[in-house]
């Protein structure tokens, strides 16, 4: 099973296939093994939840973010504000970065 994914923490993104198609959002968590993340305000389920007094949570229905299947989000690029597929970029010295397939760019900040 290949782990590589090209997606990561803080990415911007846009859901490509489901019930949240169209929709945009910062990347939470990335869960490599399942091939899953969490993606801001993307598949919100409401889970009820009984009061606990020793950690302070209080009971009732919340909203909180399901993790969604990595294969229905693309990355958007900061750049040119597309979503994209991203390759990589070699430099001079060694290094590799995400870019950007449709402008070149690259997505990582360093």
């Amino acid at each position: 099973m290949n782990l590589e994914i090209n997606i990561r923490k803080n990415d911007r993104v846009v859901v490509i296939a489901g019930k949240d198609k169209g929709k945009r959002g910062r990347v939470i968590e990335v869960l490599p093994r399942k091939r899953k993340l969490l993606v801001e305000g993307v598949n919100v389920v409401k889970r009820h939840t009984r009061a606990n007094t020793r950690s302070g949570v209080k009971g009732g229905i919340l909203e909180r973010e399901a993790a969604i299947d990595i294969s229905n989000v693309m990355v958007i690029c900061p750049h040119c504000s597309e979503a994209t597929r991203s390759g990589h970029q070699v430099f001079g010295d060694g290094r590799r970065a995400r870019a950007c397939k449709k402008c070149g760019a690259t997505l990582d900040q360093r």
